[in-house]
């Protein structure tokens, strides 16, 4: 089976999933993909996200994730990007280690998409903001618009981050650790935020610092390769 996840939505507008009174049960996975796999031919997000939030509860698809069937994973956390809150972090976080690259790849879009709209709705907007100034190279509209998005929500993860990477790429590298303490403060699991900070540590010469970055961002998600290989040179013994 072939799980296209390109559906083409804007993953940082997405409303979380909100709690449904909907009596649990376990679902079966070809019942899920069966259910799921005529819009994601179709590439239908609004039909797949309509879809999810009436059909199965937060905890009935985070429980796919369990299951011994690997298309039906994946196809959950595609699910989860569309739909997923808070909660479905630790479970994504999880799903980093398996040893299916596809997996370990939906997983990581997953994280990233919930990651992005996890503040308050007036926060999210503002990161949104932020993202397209930075994009435009409109560096002081971003660091505006993330503080603004970090006013509105002083426990947003990802506006703390997203403010370190526009520090990241002025060079304003105190600031951007500073941002990225605070991003796994609030987000433990954040290997971006930890990766970055690693980044940071090694532009200034402080390699122990980065690579004790580098191995907390490996630890959470192993299929880093960017990071493992960045991890390799400064561990390379001299000479070699």
């Amino acid at each position: 089976m072939t799980i296209r996840c390109n559906l083409g939505w804007n993953s940082c507008v997405l409303p979380a999933y909100s709690a449904q009174v909907i009596t649990p049960h376990l679902v079966e996975p070809s019942e899920f993909i069966a259910a799921v796999q005529p819009l994601l031919e179709r590439k239908d997000a609004t039909g797949l996200q309509a879809l999810l939030r009436a059909r199965w509860t937060h905890e009935q698809i985070k429980a796919i994730l369990d299951s011994d069937d690997i298309d039906a994973r994946k196809v959950a956390c595609l699910a989860l990007a569309l739909v997923g809150g808070k909660c479905a972090i630790p479970c994504l976080s999880r799903q980093l280690q398996h040893s299916d690259p596809v997996i370990n790849q939906m997983a990581e879009h997953a994280l990233w998409a919930i990651w992005l709209r996890c503040g308050a709705d007036e926060a999210n907007q503002a990161l949104c903001h932020g993202m397209r100034a930075m994009n435009c190279k409109d560096m002081d509209g971003a660091v505006a618009s993330f503080t603004q998005a970090i006013e509105l929500d002083p426990t947003f993860a990802e506006a703390y981050n997203q403010r370190a990477i526009v520090w990241f790429l002025t060079e304003r590298y105190e600031e951007s650790i500073s941002d990225c303490r605070h991003a796994v403060r609030q987000m433990p699991c954040h290997f971006g935020a930890w990766a970055g900070m690693g980044h940071c540590h090694a532009q200034q010469g402080r390699m122990p610092e980065a690579v004790e970055c580098y191995e907390k961002a490996i630890s959470i998600n192993p299929h880093l390769d960017g990071v493992r290989e960045a991890l390799l040179e400064l561990t390379r013994p001299q000479g070699r």
